[in-house]
């Protein structure tokens, strides 16, 4: 009798149970909106930058401004698909997706906007009972928490390399949002 009564407990209550998925994690929960907010941002400044300007670097060994935009997106799919979503990486030297090439703005800007859809996606449905899991990043131990702290920072500094291109070319950057 106590069995089934456990049982009983068990069915009615069980589907009342919050999932282990991001949906009900606070902490997934702002940092979409954080990395939605971002998506904004950045894509106002791909948008703002002329696109003859698109190829300039503030020094010679530095990325330009496309390529920053570009490794962000590279980033942001390193970062998700492969070291939380377990795709096989793809390799900076050889990808051509998130090369520069011959794409134009409108092409790099789409390309971003997906990456970041994809990114957000994954998250999204990401088991955050795996939030504490540690895994090698760079020879440093880290765990996926850390793993998506390190990928906004990743995003700002690269996206504050931009701004600095801007500047440089007389531009003004579109205004600073706060909830970035």
């Amino acid at each position: 009798m106590k069995n089934l009564m456990i049982c009983a407990v068990l069915i009615f209550f069980g589907p009342a149970t919050p999932p282990l998925f991001a949906q009900g994690d606070s902490y997934i929960n702002d940092y979409l909106e954080r990395l939605e907010n971002s998506r904004k941002y950045i894509v106002l400044v791909a948008e703002t930058m002329p696109e003859d300007k698109y190829s300039f670097k503030a020094t010679p060994e530095s990325l330009s401004f496309a390529e920053n935009l570009l490794h962000i997106g590279y980033a942001m799919d390193w970062h998700s698909q492969s070291l939380l979503g377990g795709r096989a990486s793809r390799d900076w030297q050889t990808d051509t997706i998130f090369k520069v090439s011959s794409k134009s703005k409108a092409e790099m800007i789409a390309l971003i906007n997906s990456t970041f859809d994809e990114t957000i996606k994954l998250i999204g449905e990401f088991d955050t009972t795996q939030l504490d899991d540690h895994l090698d990043y760079f020879g440093l131990n880290r765990s996926k928490r850390q793993i998506l702290m390190l990928l906004a920072d990743h995003i700002t500094h690269h996206r504050a390399q931009m701004l600095v291109s801007m500047r440089l070319n007389g531009l003004t950057p579109p205004r600073y949002v706060l909830f970035q």
